[in-house]
């Protein structure tokens, strides 16, 4: 239903935006394989992370081919694109933004390199020492122009870290991960790659989810397990915070680069993985069902049915009814299709009320008590919609209960919230926020209630999003946020190719007046140009 503004919910509309997913990773070593296509399905699969962007690279051990764009993975790659990549390595990133907007140039994989070999990166998480790392580099390029994918105007810090890595052409990329990886304060998982070997390294707090896994012919690292499944890997393990690993022809070895302190996302059990994976040993899906039991004991209401938000506040909304012994049923039918619309709504449209994702289901609901989970209430908008959504199609009461504490505070490791000045639960209490949502009554699951939940331990969980309480501690300057390097300066060189492909054959300095204007230097002595079946990639967007 529209606003009195005019604008719809999320969950109706595109443009409401409540908690936006962290984004998600991929990485594969299997001589032999379909690598790129492994990684497509592997990126299908983690689609849910992040659906701004998504890219691939690959290597065949001689040269390096990056291929991405904007859009959802299967809106990016085809049988053609995928056919050009070629190789037995790759990385693959489905990507929502947290530090840079949402452009082409920012999507990922990155690279960067120098004539002694080249390095395509995968990032999820968010650093939170951006500005500092943007000093590093600065110092490490003195008197040199910065160039690779800063100066093609890439303002993420995943290609500032890109940058570093390659900083030193004295050292291989193993060495200077093992030298740069230290120096990195917030959340990372990456899985990057160079000619002949696969690497992946989570952070020491373990904020987001890494898992290794194994296939026939090679080893497969991704952000959830489910992934790993999708392309018929076996698990293994997680990869430990932490943890470098780097895997090629001579097997998989790994180096400790920091003492672990783990603390992990606990929204990731609320909200973003999905139910199938595991994290650290808990099904997420048994976990979101125990909350929606919790729940239940925590705030019991005499009702007739239970329904849940699709999709993730189903799993609770059975945990709910199993406990209370109130029905389960299905109260809003999801357009399952519709997926992300680029198409934006007129003004008129919008106050038409066109309900792109969920239209409630009147016959079960009609005259019924309702209890509706959903998984978070950020801005109150969307469950607002919802609200009248139900009571125009008759329920005579509608209660709400939340699987999560109020989210009264930004994430500043991987998930873009709302500032704090849009998060309802600011300034409002419960009883506020209920009035404010037109809901008969209103409950949060506690704090301790959702972390016995996860089946962690408390200390080992991070809950700032909830409690303020920020494990990594923040910059005291307050320079930090989704923007921060598109407010500051940065000498770049001039007339650069965005560009999908790296030569390896083309590294070599004493070749660079024998290139064509579109294989011009790039990336401290990388060549960039644009190999087979990516044609389009320097006209896009």
């Amino acid at each position: 239903m529209a606003r009195s503004d005019g604008r719809l919910s999320h969950d109706l509309m595109p443009g409401e935006k409540g908690p936006q997913d962290a984004c998600g990773v991929f990485g594969v070593w299997a001589p032999g394989e379909e690598v790129a296509k492994l990684t497509y399905f592997g990126l299908y699969a983690l689609q849910h992370r992040g659906q701004e962007s998504a890219g691939i690279a690959t290597s065949d051990g001689q040269s390096i081919l990056v291929y991405k764009d904007m859009g959802l993975v299967s809106q990016v790659f085809d049988e053609s694109s995928l056919g050009s990549l070629r190789g037995h390595i790759a990385v693959g990133h489905t990507r929502y933004s947290t530090t840079g907007g949402s452009t082409w140039e920012n999507a990922q994989p990155t690279l960067g390199g120098h004539a002694g070999g080249t390095v395509a990166l995968a990032h999820n998480g968010n650093l939170i020492n951006t500005v500092e790392l943007r000093e590093m580099v600065d110092a490490e390029h003195a008197g040199r122009t910065v160039r690779g994918e800063l100066a093609r105007g890439n303002t993420s810090d995943t290609a500032l870290v890109t940058t570093l890595l390659s900083a030193d052409e004295d050292k291989t990329l193993e060495h200077a991960a093992m030298d740069v990886l230290p120096k990195l304060r917030g959340a990372f998982c990456f899985v990057f790659m160079d000619e002949h070997t696969l690497y992946a390294a989570r952070d020491p707090y373990g904020v987001r989810p890494l898992a290794l896994g194994r296939l026939e012919n090679g080893w497969v690292v991704a952000s959830e397990t489910a992934a790993l499944q999708t392309v018929g890997a076996s698990v293994v393990r997680e990869v430990e915070p932490g943890e470098l690993i780097a895997i090629d022809e001579d097997g998989l070895r790994s180096h400790r680069f920091a003492e672990p302190q783990r603390k992990g996302c606990v929204f990731e059990y609320v909200y973003l993985a999905r139910p199938d994976a595991v994290i650290n040993g808990r099904v997420v899906h048994e976990a979101r069902v125990e909350m929606g039991r919790q729940l239940a004991r925590e705030h019991p209401v005499e009702a007739d049915l239970v329904i849940g938000v699709p999709e993730s506040g189903v799993p609770a909304a059975t945990g709910y009814a199993q406990e209370s012994g109130i029905p389960f049923g299905q109260g809003f039918v999801k357009n399952a299709y519709v997926g992300r619309t680029f198409i934006q709504p007129s003004q008129t449209l919008r106050q038409l009320g066109i309900r792109l994702k969920l239209n409630p289901l009147e016959h079960s609901i009609r005259g019924k008590r309702v209890v509706v989970i959903d998984d978070s209430i950020v801005r109150g908008n969307t469950q607002r919609a919802q609200i009248r959504m139900l009571r125009e199609a008759g329920a005579a009461e509608v209660h709400v209960r939340i699987s999560s504490p109020p989210v009264q505070w930004p994430c500043f490791y991987g998930i873009d919230f709302a500032t704090r000045a849009e998060l309802i639960a600011t300034g409002l209490g419960v009883e506020e926020i209920r009035s404010s949502i037109g809901a008969d009554s209103l409950g949060y699951i506690s704090t301790e209630g959702m972390i016995a939940a996860s089946d962690q331990q408390p200390s080992q969980l991070c809950t700032a999003c909830f409690t303020g309480e920020y494990p990594i501690e923040l910059p005291e300057d307050g320079r930090i946020g989704k923007h921060v390097l598109e407010t500051l300066p940065l000498e770049i060189a001039s007339g650069h190719d965005r560009s999908v492909a790296v030569a390896a054959e083309d590294r070599a300095p004493d070749r660079a007046a024998d290139r064509a204007p579109s294989q011009r230097s790039d990336a401290e002595g990388v060549s960039v140009g644009v190999g087979t079946g990516g044609a389009g990639a320097l006209d896009h967007p």
